[in-house]
């Protein structure tokens, strides 16, 4: 009796790891983000959650065809969070220049799955109340002489979780806090999909 040799077929669902990004502002940072993974059959932005209506990340999430969903955090924080990201169930949360504080209820639910990107070298000019161009006119003040982006883990505090990359830029003191501000946006810009993607990758 001959055997014919039958090829082994192995099939199953091949499911795309799942990004959630939280923003308040212009969502440069969010487009990018989009843009890198638009082609990747791995990993895809999901969704864009605000905190601001009216924020021209609403319009780039429009542009890009990424839903967007605006709400109220004073209202609806945590449990619209909460319920949202439980019945989504992403990969991972990435806050792109989002200005509310992740309620403790939120980041216990998703440990290790929250990170966010702070415009400078942590732990310096971190903490409440220190974002964008306070943080900016704070290193031009203190008379620095290089500064950075930090990629880091979110917990229950301000700015305290554990770091995951970190990159620097020289300064001078020729450079004024809007000089700054470009400079920490190309590294952004550079680095911050490239740090989501081997987190994700683990």
């Amino acid at each position: 009796m001959i055997y014919e040799e039958l090829p082994l077929i192995c099939t199953f669902k091949f499911m795309q790891k799942k990004i959630v990004i939280l923003a308040s502002g212009s969502g440069s940072n969010a487009e990018n983000i989009v843009r890198y993974f638009k082609n990747n059959s791995e990993i895809s932005v999901h969704s864009i959650l605000t905190n601001n209506p009216v924020a021209g990340v609403v319009q780039r999430a429009a542009s890009l065809d990424i839903p967007c969903i605006a709400f109220d955090p004073q209202v609806e924080t945590p449990s619209f969070l909460e319920n949202y990201l439980s019945n989504i169930s992403p990969d991972l949360i990435v806050l792109a220049g989002y200005l509310k504080k992740i309620p403790p209820e939120i980041t216990y639910l998703f440990p290790n799955k929250i990170i966010n990107i702070h415009p400078a070298l942590l732990p310096k000019f971190g903490g409440k109340g220190m974002y964008g161009m306070h943080v900016h006119r704070a290193v031009k003040e203190s008379g620095e002489d290089k500064t950075g982006i930090s990629i880091h883990y979110v917990n229950e505090a301000y700015d305290e979780g554990a770091i995951i990359f970190q990159a620097e830029c020289s300064l001078s003191s020729e450079d004024t806090p809007e000089g700054i501000a470009e400079k920490i946006h190309q590294l952004e810009f550079m680095h911050f999909p490239k740090v989501i993607e081997s987190v994700l990758n683990g």
